[in-house]
């Protein structure tokens, strides 16, 4: 009885210390990553996080599919798309479109409650600040936006070689463990 006692209250010391010790991460210059739950991590503290308890932190990647083949993701980290490409072309914007995935809260509540921890990440914060708002809206407490993403910032010095390239932080530049491979219980399939 006395043994139970203890772990329970180890387990509840370490799982307050845990969540405390990234409650007060301070909000991203870029204004376009900010949330309405205000949880911020970089890439390398959401590695440490999900290390610290890989049971009961989700990395969501909520990249196009493409995005997750083809560019790479974290070794952990379930696909769940925000938004899925159309493929047709905006010409006011030069780029394609893309329209909010239908499934996407439904995606995410099989994988993590309402209380679980959930950490965010698209390329860069952005697309990952607008995912974790709508998570919010849908009842979701403790969701972080990985404000570096996978591929990280890009150089804004002009006179650098990288100039407009993301290579400054980010998942893959951290040399933090992520793969190409696919493994189907992490993939999105429609």
């Amino acid at each position: 009885m006395r043994k139970g006692v203890l772990y329970s209250a180890v387990l509840f010391i370490s799982g307050l210390f845990f969540t405390l010790s990234f409650a007060d991460a301070p909000a991203p210059g870029d204004s376009r990553k900010h949330t309405v739950l205000g949880k911020y991590v970089t890439s390398i503290e959401a590695f440490e996080m999900w290390k610290a308890a890989p049971e009961k932190v989700k990395v969501i990647d909520v990249r196009t599919p493409e995005e997750y083949v083809f560019v790479g993701h974290p070794l952990m980290a379930v696909n769940v798309p925000f938004e899925l490409w159309t493929g047709d072309w905006n010409a006011g914007k030069k780029s394609f479109s893309f329209a909010l995935n239908t499934e996407f809260e439904t995606r995410v509540r099989h994988q993590a409650g309402l209380q679980d921890t959930i950490l965010v990440m698209c390329r860069s914060g952005h697309r990952a600040a607008v995912a974790v708002n709508y998570l919010a809206k849908a009842g979701f407490t403790n969701v972080y936006n990985v404000v570096d993403g996978f591929e990280g910032d890009p150089v804004m010095e002009e006179d650098s070689y990288f100039a407009g390239k993301r290579v400054k932080n980010g998942w893959s530049n951290s040399r933090l463990p992520w793969t190409y491979r696919l493994e189907p219980e992490l993939v999105y399939i429609p």
